[in-house]
């Protein structure tokens, strides 16, 4: 089918999870190819990662129809290292990293205006996966890590988080943190890096979520729009 050549088994499989009876997949419309469209019209778009690659898609798709974009973050995930062939299991691991949904944010950071539209909702999936590596050929080899990623498989669907409007990320500032704040200090919140707050910020900045209300030293400072 169209789009599917290079799929990996995760897109696939969260493909199936969503897909109902009546639904087309892989359909062309207005010069894309879609991976789902319900019966009553909405599209469905399933993106493991890389948002930059939809902007355009997803701006012109808006104009004319429902889109939902969604995007798997894996809150538990093992590695499994296979030979060449991609059959052959040399070892498999649990990862110690640890996904949360403000790790959505690591993507939105490129189209965050897209929020606003009524057109356009965003839902995040929490799973579980199997990122498969491979061993890296040739020349590669010498310019980096000896594994490369060949392929990611859906192991379990933990929970969903739907967002329709720039307001429903109000959920990502915590209500104990003191008005006004710095991204650092959202980031000590919530227990995340500084540059997964960072990009917290800027998106919920560009939502009109939140507002720079001057700075402390070098740092901006932040509060929620209408707080």
């Amino acid at each position: 089918m169209i789009g599917t050549l290079r799929e990996t088994e995760l897109h696939a499989a969260l493909k199936r999870h969503y897909a109902q009876p009546e639904d087309r997949l892989e359909v062309a419309i207005d010069g894309y190819v879609a991976d789902i469209i319900r019966a009553d019209g909405e599209i469905i778009e399933i993106q493991t990662h890389n948002f930059a690659a939809l902007k355009r898609k997803l701006h012109q798709l808006v104009e004319q129809h429902q889109v939902r974009l969604v995007h798997p973050i894996a809150e538990a995930k093992w590695i499994t290292r296979v030979k060449a062939d991609r059959q052959t299991v040399l070892g498999r691991r649990k990862s110690p990293h640890r996904g949360a949904l403000e790790d959505v944010f690591i993507e939105l950071v490129s189209l965050p205006e897209l929020m606003a539209h009524p057109n356009f909702t965003l839902e995040i999936m929490l799973i579980h996966e199997d990122e498969i590596r491979c061993p890296r050929s040739g020349r590669r080899r010498r310019y980096g890590s000896e594994w490369r990623v060949c392929n990611r498989r859906l192991l379990k669907v933990i929970d969903t988080a739907t967002f329709s409007t720039p307001a429903d990320f109000q959920h990502f500032i915590p209500t104990d943190l003191a008005t006004p704040f710095t991204s650092h200090e959202l980031a000590v919140t919530l227990q995340r890096p500084d540059y997964v707050a960072h990009k917290i910020t800027y998106c919920l900045r560009k939502m009109g979520t939140l507002n720079v209300m001057g700075k402390r030293g070098r740092a901006w400072l932040y509060a929620l729009a209408g707080v």
